[in-house]
C-alpha cells in the first residue's frame, strides 16, 4: 500500500496533474450523488460541485407483498424494530429489545427478527407483542411512534420520510455514521450493542417518548425529504450527465406519505 509520498511520486510519474488541496479533486467529475438529504448532513462548506444531496430513492412501488396480522394492532403507541441482516440469527439481540419495550406500559412493539429465527425464540414477550420474520416496513413505518433500528442508512431514511424519531443501535459499516448525524440533528437516541440491556433500552425509549423534540427533529427532517423529492433529483441529475434531453424524460414525482 502507498503512503501519501508514495501516491504523490506515482502521479508525478504518471504525469497527472493533482489539486491535493481539493479533497474532492480524484472525485468523478460527472455526478456523485447520495439518498442521505443535506438536511440530514453534517454541516460542510467544502462539498465539491458535482457532489449532490437528493434524499430518499425509495417510492415504495414494487416491494413484495407480506402477510401481517393487521388485526393484532392495537392502536397502542407502535415500536417497531428491525436490526438488519447482520445480526440475524442473535436471539439474545432480539430478546432484549423484547425485554425493554416490556417494561414500558400501554405500548405495542412489532420485532422482524429475519428468516434465521423462530419467533417462539425470542420469548418471553409482552403479550400485545408481534414477532415475525419479515414485516411491511413501510406501512408499519406510518402508523410508528418510534423505530428502533441498527442505523442502516434505508431504514432510517424510510423512518424520517414518515417523520418518525429513532432509538439506533449502530452494527457496522456506514452505520455509526449514520447514527452520528441522528445524534447529531437530535431525530433520536444511540446507543451501542455493548451497552445494550432492557433497562438501559426501557431508559432510551423512555426519552424518546416523553420528549417531543425528538418527533419534531424527525418531522423537520420529513418536511426537508419531501421538498428535495429524492428519486426524481436523482434521475434528473443521472440524465443531465447522460446528456438526455429535459422534453424528453418523463414526469415523475416520489409519494412517501
Amino acid at each position: 500500500m502507498l503512503d501519501n509520498d508514495g501516491v504523490r511520486a506515482y502521479a508525478r510519474n504518471a504525469g497527472l496533474e493533482i489539486d491535493w488541496e481539493d479533497p474532492g479533486f480524484t472525485l468523478s467529475k460527472v455526478a456523485w450523488l447520495t439518498q442521505t438529504p443535506k438536511a440530514f448532513d453534517f454541516e460542510n462548506s467544502r462539498w465539491p460541485s458535482q457532489f449532490h444531496h437528493t434524499g430518499p430513492f425509495h417510492d415504495g412501488k414494487g416491494r413484495e407483498e407480506l402477510n401481517f396480522p393487521w388485526e393484532r394492532l392495537t392502536g397502542e403507541p407502535l415500536i417497531y424494530a428491525s436490526m438488519g441482516t447482520i445480526l440475524n440469527g442473535q436471539a439474545e439481540v432480539f430478546q432484549t429489545i423484547a425485554a425493554g419495550v416490556a417494561k414500558h406500559k400501554g405500548v405495542q412493539l412489532v420485532l422482524s427478527i429475519g428468516d434465521q429465527l423462530q419467533p417462539e425464540q425470542i420469548g418471553p414477550v409482552p403479550g400485545n407483542a408481534i414477532i415475525v420474520k419479515r414485516a411491511p416496513q413501510l406501512e408499519l413505518l406510518k402508523l410508528a411512534s418510534i423505530c428502533i433500528t441498527h442505523s442502516g442508512l434505508n431504514t432510517v431514511l424510510e423512518s424520517l420520510a414518515q417523520g418518525v424519531p429513532q432509538v439506533a443501535i449502530p452494527v457496522t459499516f456506514d452505520q455509526p455514521g449514520i447514527a452520528a448525524r441522528m445524534a447529531y440533528h437530535q431525530t433520536g437516541m444511540v446507543t451501542s450493542l455493548d451497552k445494550l440491556s432492557p433497562a438501559h433500552l426501557s431508559g432510551l425509549l423512555g426519552e424518546v417518548l416523553s420528549n417531543p423534540a425528538y418527533r419534531e427533529n424527525a418531522r423537520r427532517i420529513q418536511k426537508a425529504i419531501v421538498k428535495a423529492n429524492g428519486l426524481s433529483t436523482a434521475a434528473d441529475l443521472i440524465e443531465d450527465s447522460l446528456g438526455v434531453p429535459a422534453k424528453s424524460r418523463p414526469r415523475r414525482q416520489m409519494e412517501l406519505v
